[in-house]
């Protein structure tokens, strides 16, 4: 089974590619929307994820209330430096989530289904997973965002 030291790792890298990636492109570009449909520029995507983390991981599993609004997240913009400190903040933020929790614990609400997220009941595990499967999916979006926008 997978340790929380090891879960942790895996949520690392795809978060250090993402910040890397913005970090490369600078304000300007990270705040730009490739010129294909339904993209979203690798600030805002970058800017979801950290909504995923604090909905998923802080309101569902640790019971923080949330005032998540999915849909702007995907029009967010602002600075890299702001973007990549809030980053860093949410990181930690899920570590401590995830070692106060019990995996395979029930979940005390489900998600809205609106939230597209797995199409059954998840248990704290399961919303973990969800989380990193989130973080690895939109990673490799902001790759190839940011092969469009800018030859590396």
């Amino acid at each position: 089974m997978l340790t929380p030291e090891e879960y942790l790792a895996f949520v690392q890298r795809a978060l250090d590619g993402m910040i890397r990636i913005v970090e490369e492109l600078g304000d300007d570009l990270a705040n730009t929307v490739p010129a294909i449909p339904g993209a979203n520029s690798p600030y805002a995507t970058l800017h979801h994820c950290l909504g995923v983390m604090e909905y998923w991981g802080g309101h569902l599993v640790s019971g923080r209330p949330s005032t998540r609004d999915r849909e702007s997240e995907f029009t967010a913009a602002g600075t890299v430096t702001g973007l990549v400190a809030r980053t860093r903040d949410a990181q930690s933020t899920l570590a401590e989530d995830l070692r106060r929790a019990d995996p395979r614990a029930e979940l005390p609400v489900q998600p809205p289904a609106s939230f597209l997220g797995p199409d059954f009941e998840l248990t704290v595990g399961g919303t973990f997973l969800h989380i990193y499967e989130e973080l690895a999916q939109h990673h490799g979006q902001m790759e190839v965002a940011a092969d469009l926008l800018s030859p590396r």
